[in-house]
């Protein structure tokens, strides 16, 4: 009996030692699972390097200047434009006309519009148009009418929209005609005849004529600066002038306008210029809000304002627009440049001794030597590798490189840039 239960006793005793045993061991394989899971995934943060776009420029409000003349008549009437702003004119065009009241310029209006119908149908049933044309031909006219007039309107051209408008209406309408569709338009010809007969009997001549007296662009717009802000005063413009300008229409009685001679401008403006960002003769672009369009154009004096850290700044460009002829002063962005590269964060930057190729005085190859560069470390794989950067612009706290395809010594796109560990940052 007693033997029976010392075998039981070691029995079960056995038993718990092996389960602690396992029990450790089981502990042990999870702290080195651990260890080494925490080991191999212990990752530096990084950033992909992808390309990015950037603009270096500066808003600020300018002071258009260009050679003006104003345009004047009586003063007695209501004038009538026949030349739309922005206009080119030569000499001896009419600008404006000067009737009575409002009713004669409606009636002026409505003859015209309703002269110009009938052109166009009476251009429909030429004869010689409809003998010739063949309904083939005339439906491939119409779709490429319909292209070109889709195209004027998508690219904002106005005056070929309503050309191309008018030959869709000609083409359509000669096409309805020659497959007998419609008999032809007589009838509405015979109207509009009569409505014109009846508005000329009822028409008063102008009591003024105005007209053109040199080829120039018109616009029908006056704001009294017109003799103050020409080319030849620019030099003695001040930062106290350029901020008191008003852009507004004067209301000065008798003026029709006035002609801009030649298609080159000046832009006047204040910028701060302390940290040298722009230099005489550097090439920019300006945009506008009253236009979508950006302008090549060149700086041609920039000028330091002795009693504080602006300066002024000329600007001349020689693209002439009718969205630009209309205010005075401008809320506008001088574009100094765009660039586009891989967008890198300030903080990845760092510099290390890299062997490069010298040259000596006549350029050729003459050895090695270590060159302190600036570059980014990137993670490949589970290696941490130097590459250089070629910077073309910074921002705040950017910069971006430019792409480099050929030298693999230099960032490339999608390359993973290490920005620091889970510790902080990357020491380099």
């Amino acid at each position: 009996m007693g033997s029976r239960r010392s075998e039981g006793g070691r029995s079960d005793s056995g038993f718990i030692v092996k389960l602690l045993r396992n029990l450790v061991l089981v502990l042990l394989l999870i702290v080195f699972v651990s260890i080494v899971y925490n080991f191999r995934n212990k990752k530096a943060a990084t950033e992909t390097a992808l390309l990015s776009d950037a603009i270096s420029s500066e808003k600020f409000r300018g002071v258009f200047i260009r050679s003006e003349t104003p345009v004047t008549f009586s003063g007695n009437g209501v004038l009538s434009y026949k030349v739309a702003d922005g206009g080119k004119v030569g000499s001896g065009t009419v600008i404006a006309e000067v009737y009575p009241d409002d009713e004669q310029i409606m009636r002026s209006r409505e003859i015209a519009q309703l002269e110009h119908e009938l052109d166009i149908l009476k251009k429909i049933q030429n004869p010689g148009t409809l003998e010739s044309a063949q309904p083939s031909s005339l439906s491939a006219s119409i779709g490429e009418s319909y292209r070109t007039l889709i195209y004027s309107r998508d690219m904002k051209d106005y005056s070929a929209l309503r050309s191309e408008m008018e030959n869709l209406v000609v083409g359509m309408s000669t096409y309805q005609i020659i497959t007998k569709e419609v008999t032809g338009f007589d009838q509405q010809i015979i109207d509009i005849n009569s409505r014109l007969a009846e508005l000329k009997g009822m028409a008063d001549a102008p009591l003024e004529t105005v007209k053109a007296n040199e080829s120039a662009y018109f616009v029908s717009y006056c704001d009294g600066y017109e003799s103050e802000l020409t080319p030849e005063s620019m030099d003695e413009l001040t930062v106290e002038q350029l901020r008191s300008i008003v852009d507004a229409k004067s209301s000065e009685p008798g003026l029709v306008g006035k002609m801009i001679d030649g298609y080159s401008w000046y832009l006047a403006g204040v910028i701060d210029n302390s940290r040298k960002l722009y230099n005489i003769g550097d090439l920019v672009k300006l945009k506008f809000d009253s236009s979508d369009e950006k302008f090549d154009a060149v700086i041609t004096d920039i000028r330091d304002d002795s009693s504080s850290s602006v300066s002024i700044i000329i600007i001349e460009c020689s693209r002439f627009s009718k969205d630009l002829v209309e205010h005075r002063a401008e809320a506008c962005e001088l574009i100094k440049g765009e660039y586009r590269g891989l967008k890198v964060p300030r903080g990845a930057i760092r510099f290390e001794n890299m062997e490069q190729q010298t040259t000596n005085a006549d350029g050729e190859p003459e050895g090695t030597a270590a060159v302190n560069t600036k570059g980014v470390y990137i993670m490949k794989g589970e290696q941490v590798l130097f590459k250089k950067i070629d910077v073309v612009y910074e921002g705040s706290d950017y910069v971006l490189s430019e792409v480099h395809e050929d030298d693999p010594s230099y960032l490339a796109l999608y390359d993973d840039i290490l920005t620091e560990t889970e510790g902080g940052e990357l020491n380099g």
